[in-house]
């Protein structure tokens, strides 16, 4: 076996790593301004698929006009380079996208279609011209063809396994995504420089010394006068905390366009949905709740109104961020004198709990996106089954600014689990729906006068709101569930009026 040959074996291996460990790290960096719903890995996967496509292509043909190991280095050196700079042409670029799109209302579907075109197709199509380019040098002649671009192309997708899981499981969560990227263009350009010559080495000098400056902060634009005092990047997702001038604090996650936690010095209210969670029980208890289950708990606002109001009942608070309960012990004052968090996911928590509460409370619909799992007929006949006799569920639906098609759905497919669904329309971007045996905002006005004094207005003007559920929408089940679709849908019709 050729020098050449025995260098180009190592090298697809590199290059099919590097490829599918950007599509992961690149769905990461989305993470932050649009989400990380099925519409976003969608659009990287079909840019990453069309781009390596395009690449094929393009190496068949420079394979043919240029066979020799000198331009084939030359170019994975190209792909390194384009590489390094995408975290950094990240976000500004993202950022002034986000500002751009949100003018016009657009979804997160147009916006990470546009993100991943922007940043990741160029590098990813000349990553993809290396396997065809590399078949043509290894291979000898005509009657070995098959056997050599087999054996290329396996070795290609073993790199993409290895590129795969060590971005998901080792570089992402222990050096976060901008030195994910770093570390795949530094192994990049090792490998052209193997080929090019120790003058070569530059580059890949260039990209480790960039490894080791510090990282910046992830997306530092706050509101005039707030300014962040936390951010990280969790096992799952980009997780900020913005402290306004008066000491308030939010939790700000992915997209950054929902408060997932609040919290005001000196007070367990909010002066937003989360008062309304703590009083909407009453439209159907006739005594405080003793068990409550609150699913998507992000750093604790609920269960720490509902401890202070309630100090004797069993709180279960559901996280699937196990990071978010530390940021909300430290910067959200998260305690109740009976709370227990469960760091798992909501709906498989909620089928082995033992059940018997008075009040489920699920909050974990990431606006602008919702799992579809926690919409379906399935999972509410499973928390109306999980409830104690008289108890209910109180879902927070956040959806766009005047658009009602999320909220029609959701109430549509608790109705057929629940007797009785009522409506709160308490902002303009939540809703709060309630399901079960009964309810009615003539018995929360009556249950109001004994609750503490800060919460009977509150109660008396949620008890003013409570109506019937919508008319219309259909029955979303585990098979057919088209979430994001809607929301996209609703997005655009907003934008176009």
């Amino acid at each position: 076996m050729s020098r050449q040959q025995r260098l180009l074996y190592p090298l697809v291996f590199v290059v099919g790593m590097a490829s599918l460990g950007a599509e992961i790290a690149a769905a990461r960096l989305m993470s932050p301004y649009f989400g990380a719903s099925t519409i976003v890995w969608a659009n990287t996967i079909a840019v990453v698929l069309v781009s390596l496509s395009v690449g094929y292509w393009l190496g068949g043909r420079l394979g043919d006009r240029h066979p020799h190991l000198r331009g084939l280095c030359a170019l994975v050196a190209a792909a390194a380079v384009l590489l390094a700079l995408v975290p950094f042409a990240a976000r500004p670029f993202l950022s002034i996208s986000v500002d751009a799109l949100d003018e016009i209302s657009a979804g997160a579907f147009v916006g990470s279609l546009i993100g991943v075109l922007a940043l990741v197709a160029v590098p990813i199509v000349l990553l993809g011209a290396c396997s065809p380019w590399a078949v043509r040098l290894a291979t000898p002649d005509v009657d070995h063809s098959g056997r050599t671009a087999g054996r290329l192309y396996a070795i290609s997708t073993a790199g993409s396994l290895v590129g795969t899981m060590s971005a998901a499981l080792l570089f992402i969560p222990f050096v976060g995504t901008q030195r994910t990227f770093l570390i795949f263009a530094l192994t990049l350009g090792l490998a052209a420089a193997a080929g090019l010559g120790w003058r070569y080495l530059t580059v890949p000098a260039a990209v480790a010394a960039v490894i080791a400056v510090p990282v910046g902060t992830v997306k530092a634009k706050t509101d005039s006068g707030d300014r962040v005092i936390y951010e990280t990047e969790t096992r799952l997702q980009y997780a900020r905390v913005v402290e306004e001038p008066d000491g308030t604090r939010k939790l700000e996650l992915n997209e950054g366009v929902a408060e997932h936690s609040l919290y005001r010095p000196g007070s367990y209210l909010t002066g937003n949905y989360w008062d309304g969670l703590v009083v909407t029980p009453f439209a159907s208890l006739t005594r405080v709740p003793s068990r409550v289950a609150i699913l998507g708990n992000a750093a604790g606002t609920a269960a720490r109104a509902y401890g202070h109001f309630f100090p004797a009942a069993q709180i279960d608070a559901v996280e699937i961020d196990p990071e978010l309960a530390e940021i909300g012990r430290r910067y959200f004052d998260m305690h109740a004198p009976h709370l227990q968090v469960h760091e798992e996911d909501a709906r498989p928590w909620l089928r082995n709990s033992e059940g018997d509460y008075d009040v489920i409370v699920v909050d974990a619909y990431r606006q602008p996106y919702i799992p579809f799992y926690l919409a379906t007929l399935e999972f509410f006949e499973l928390a109306r089954d999980r409830l104690a006799p008289g108890g209910l569920v109180i879902v927070n639906v956040g959806h766009p600014d005047d658009s009602d098609e999320l909220e029609r759905v959701i109430g549509r497919t608790m109705s057929e689990a629940f007797p009785a669904v009522l409506r709160d329309p308490i902002e303009d971007e939540n809703t709060l729906l309630i399901g079960g045996d009964r309810g009615s905002g003539d018995h929360l006005r009556k249950m109001a006068a004994g609750l503490a004094p800060e919460l009977q207005t509150i109660a008396r003007v949620q008890a003013a709101r409570l109506g019937p559920a919508l008319d219309g929408g259909e029955v979303y089940t585990d098979d057919r569930a088209p979430v994001e679709w809607l929301i996209d849908r609703s997005i655009l019709g907003y934008a176009a009026e």
